[in-house]
């Protein structure tokens, strides 16, 4: 029998006697790939938003809503943090494919802050007012009564108030609690570099003051968009590197 068959054989009795968590991980890989495109399109989200408020002022009345939609639907819809509800949206990808990377660091935290993310994603899904508000114009623009009109904006009032109001309060808070534990056993492992460990933990603090907390709370979110967009960056860098996309 030749060497290079024997090698051969060899080779093969390794493949089938690797590690089960080494074959686990392989099967990661397609996962951590879409994560990284999912943590590059949470960039471009975020810029999208920022330039969407600056040209797309939101509306301080109801009324200045309801036409704001009636004008124009999509502009009604980022007005209405559309682009925040598709990050959460995707970002449940992003909570998976860490949860999948850091998982043999340490389980429990990594579980406990995976369950955390999805309760703040649900929380802000169910906070937002995008569509519902889109529903609501469309029928004040057909409303006849002034009885109608009133009803229907008293409903959007409430759904304005339920956005900035305990949902989207635990959101933020649940959010900031998921990003500390994960920066702090990333920070303990050798999986991702120190540099995203301390990007996320910043970007966790810095949320911990939700944005609807008045003067403060738009200070501290605008200070957590820096290292959040660091955070994505390096993130989609490192799931490509995971992903066996780069080496």
């Amino acid at each position: 029998m030749s060497t290079s068959v024997i090698e051969s054989a060899a080779a093969i009795g390794q493949r089938a006697n690797a590690p089960a968590n080494v074959q686990a991980d392989a099967t990661w890989k397609p996962l951590y790939r879409i994560a990284a495109v999912v943590a590059l399109l949470s960039v471009a989200f975020i810029v999208v938003a920022g330039i969407v408020l600056v040209i797309n002022p939101v509306p301080t009345t109801m009324v200045g809503w309801y036409d704001l939609f009636n004008q124009s639907w999509l502009r009604g819809l980022f007005a209405a943090d559309l682009m925040m509800l598709a990050s959460y949206v995707l970002a449940g990808v992003i909570y998976v494919a860490l949860y999948g990377a850091l998982r043999h660091v340490n389980q429990p935290f990594m579980a406990l802050a995976t369950a955390f993310a999805f309760v703040g994603m649900v929380a802000y899904i169910a906070a937002n007012p995008a569509f519902s508000m889109l529903t609501l114009s469309h029928q004040y623009a057909v409303a006849t009564t002034v009885a109608e009109r009133t009803a229907l904006l008293g409903a959007g009032q409430a759904i304005i108030a339920n956005w900035t109001g305990t949902a989207f309060n635990v959101a933020y808070f649940i959010g900031a609690l998921f990003a500390i534990i994960v920066s702090i056993v990333m920070l303990r492992s050798k999986v991702f570099s120190k540099a995203t460990g301390y990007a996320g933990l910043a970007m966790g603090v810095l949320t911990l003051v939700p944005a609807s907390a008045g003067t403060v709370g738009i200070v501290f979110s605008l200070l957590a968009l820096v290292p959040t967009m660091i955070w994505f960056i390096l993130l989609a860098w490192r799931f490509f590197q995971l992903g066996g996309a780069t080496r």
